[in-house]
């Protein structure tokens, strides 16, 4: 359900279809791209498709995880900070990354399943917020970075089989 198909249902059938969307289109971004394409820099950070599909995983398994689920990131084993989020460990892959996202996911629709929108959640180290509120933050990141996805997939393709990678950093 995409999010023209609710647009007079309640807000957070709202909510779940815009994230939902912005899931979907950012793991869209990696179909028909090779491993090597998928690790490779074509800006001056270390930042790859690959990597920001793992960012975008470690970010929402801290919002809904940590944030709203109460767990310590090193409970859960994750990175500490966003940067250490995007890099890339030998053995992931497209399809390990991607199944990685994909039960982060299902694990958030688990965590916020029976909340309402103004419950406060209490796990992030910053403070107490809404469920609303992390909503429309992990919204925005996901958003924020499916531009960064679409313009790197664009990169690829424009590069053809035997894309360069960017040497200047």
């Amino acid at each position: 359900m995409g999010s023209f198909d609710v647009l007079l249902d309640d807000e957070r059938v709202q909510l779940d279809a815009f994230v939902e969307e912005y899931r979907s289109a950012f793991e869209a971004t990696l179909d028909g791209i090779t491993e090597e394409q998928a690790r490779l820099r074509l800006v001056s950070s270390a930042t790859t498709l690959l990597g920001l599909l793992k960012h975008v995983t470690w970010m929402q398994r801290v919002w809904f995880e940590e944030c709203v689920g109460g767990t310590s990131r090193r409970e859960l084993g994750l990175a500490q900070n966003p940067d250490e989020s995007f890099r890339l460990a030998d053995d992931d892959t497209v399809a390990s990354v991607t199944a990685a996202h994909q039960e982060a996911c299902a694990r958030a629709l688990a965590v916020v399943a029976d909340l309402p929108l103004d419950k406060v959640v209490t796990g992030h180290r910053t403070g107490p917020r809404t469920l609303r509120w992390v909503y429309l933050q992990v919204l925005r990141e996901l958003a924020h970075h499916c531009g960064h996805a679409d313009i790197l997939r664009e990169q690829l393709l424009a590069a053809g089989p035997d894309p360069k990678p960017d040497t200047t950093a």
